[in-house]
């Protein structure tokens, strides 16, 4: 099921926005940026393509175990609904299991589809542990998204050096502060 417009007509659009910034779209080094651009941008995109269900595609496992499972520092890359410019960070990702453990790629995959849309920050950390929560039933899930934005750094304020933090906990994580404190040590943002 494709959602895009074809890339012909998102091609065209971008022709348009050439134009519109002053360029001459038939010059030699931007008679292909439209279709190229177009193809970008879908790549950029493609979350919305995806769904949950089919990215975790019944890689859930039984197993006894009832302690913190983490993967941390999985880069991301996405486009912020605002101006859509870049950010690019990195999510710490971490559920107590209740019987159930999910395929560690899956955790990546789920993070990838999310940020594979128009995002803010903020959604993105909630999108990622509601679905990691919906998936797995677990005790508690925890999400913290460390990253830079473009909008910020090239444009605006023009802040090179600034990170924007969220967090997300579900559970356990939001209930018992020994557990929170337990997971920032273990990603290294508690000392």
């Amino acid at each position: 099921m494709t959602l895009f417009l074809p890339q012909n007509s998102l091609s065209q659009s971008y022709r348009e926005i050439l134009i519109g910034v002053g360029e001459d779209p038939d010059r030699e080094g931007l008679q292909d940026t439209p279709m190229r651009a177009a193809k970008a941008m879908q790549y950029l995109c493609h979350g919305y393509e995806q769904s949950v269900d089919e990215i975790v595609n019944g890689a859930l496992f039984a197993s006894d175990n009832d302690e913190m499972v983490i993967v941390d520092d999985i880069e991301l890359y996405s486009l912020c609904e605002h101006h859509m410019l870049p950010f690019i960070g990195k999510a710490h990702v971490a559920y107590i299991p209740t019987g159930k453990v999910l395929g560690l790629s899956k955790i990546a995959r789920i993070v990838d589809m999310f940020a594979r849309r128009l995002q803010i920050q903020e959604n993105l950390t909630r999108e990622i542990a509601e679905a990691v929560q919906r998936v797995t039933q677990a005790a508690g899930v925890a999400v913290v998204i460390e990253a830079q934005h473009m909008c910020m750094m090239m444009r605006g304020v023009e802040k090179q050096n600034s990170t924007m933090n969220t967090s997300v906990m579900l559970g356990a994580f939001r209930d018992s502060s020994n557990t929170r404190q337990e997971f920032l040590q273990l990603i290294g943002r508690s000392k």
